[in-house]
């Protein structure tokens, strides 16, 4: 138990102190993004890769048994939930993170950060990655993809990463659109990722629009 208390503490540290940030445009016409502590730093020099992301050709949709819509109310996104799988709660800690959901029966989380602000969903991809990185400065992505889901076009990324010798992945959908930005993600140790694929495809299936 004691072990499963740290295990979740880390993932929450990370997930709260670092994913939230927003980007701006200085008056030199720099991009950058802030940080909450009010730390600053150039978008350009956290850049991923320039290459060309995949895309994926197979439409994704919700699971039939997801049939529980809840909804942002700080964006137009929506989540389709089979809650016999899965129970949320609205995250009283962290204004960037509105839901907290976890799975049932397995050591499976997830979250969903949503804005009212537009950023472009290769920015919003290359943000997470640097955010993650502050928390783990080997975290890198290990899977990215644009794929469309119940008709939006979202980018698919895996990143991994260790906290204190916790390895963990997350795996999350990242979308915008003039509502706003979402970023929904899961998150588990990278031993169980595999086991929990189904779950976790699933789950991410039901973002959609309200």
């Amino acid at each position: 138990m004691r072990l499963k208390i740290l295990y979740l503490s880390l993932l929450l540290l990370l997930t709260t102190s670092n994913f939230a940030a927003q980007k701006a445009i200085t008056d030199t016409g720099e991009e950058v993004i802030l940080n909450d502590n009010g730390t600053w730093k150039y978008l350009n020099k956290t850049q991923v890769s320039v290459k060309k992301i995949a895309s994926n050709s197979k439409m994704f949709k919700k699971p039939s048994q997801s049939t529980f819509l809840l909804k942002s109310v700080k964006n137009d996104s929506a989540y389709w939930l089979n809650t016999s799988k899965w129970v949320f709660k609205k995250n009283e800690n962290d204004p960037a993170i509105e839901y907290q959901f976890q799975h049932k029966d397995k050591d499976l989380y997830a979250m969903a950060i949503t804005e009212e602000i537009k950023i472009g969903i290769e920015s919003l991809t290359d943000i997470a990655l640097s955010n993650a990185k502050d928390a783990a400065p080997d975290a890198r992505v290990i899977k990215k993809e644009y794929r469309t889901v119940n008709g939006k076009k979202v980018i698919y990324m895996e990143m991994e990463g260790t906290i204190q010798s916790i390895q963990f992945t997350y795996a999350g959908y990242y979308f915008s659109d003039d509502s706003g930005s979402t970023q929904l993600v899961t998150y588990t140790s990278s031993n169980l990722i595999d086991k929990y694929k189904p779950d976790i495809v699933k789950f991410l299936n039901g973002l959609t629009n309200q």
